[in-house]
């Protein structure tokens, strides 16, 4: 069931380079240190708090997670806290990264943080 809130990967890249969302991953610690989109916020679900996520005038809130659930949970329970407009990426980091957008990842050879095309 797709509606408005549910924004594309490109939407959400486009308007991450415009600074126009803030970005909030709810995924687990060990799930973000691993892999995440450049310029996430970690807010896990399993302690989130609405009042934790930073407000801005100019810029809304946008929930992310690994397949689009978690982040759809978080928005759901953002929205009926706060009555504010937030949208989450639909499919998560998985749909972010088969269209090809990019991810700041560890390598687990090396160890190194490796970010694959900061923009």
């Amino acid at each position: 069931m797709s509606d408005h809130r549910d924004l594309s990967p490109d939407s959400v890249f486009s308007r991450l380079k415009a600074s126009e969302i803030i970005l909030i991953d709810v995924r687990e610690p060990a799930e973000f240190a691993n892999e995440r989109i450049h310029g996430a916020l970690l807010h896990p679900l399993s302690t989130f708090e609405v009042k934790a996520i930073p407000e801005s005038d100019r810029r809304m809130v946008v929930f992310q997670c690994g397949s689009g659930k978690r982040s759809r949970k978080a928005l759901d329970m953002f929205m009926a806290a706060t009555g504010c407009e937030a949208s989450h990426l639909e499919g998560g980091i998985g749909a972010w990264k088969a269209v090809g957008n990019p991810t700041v990842k560890i390598n687990p050879s090396t160890g190194q943080v490796e970010d694959h095309g900061h923009y």
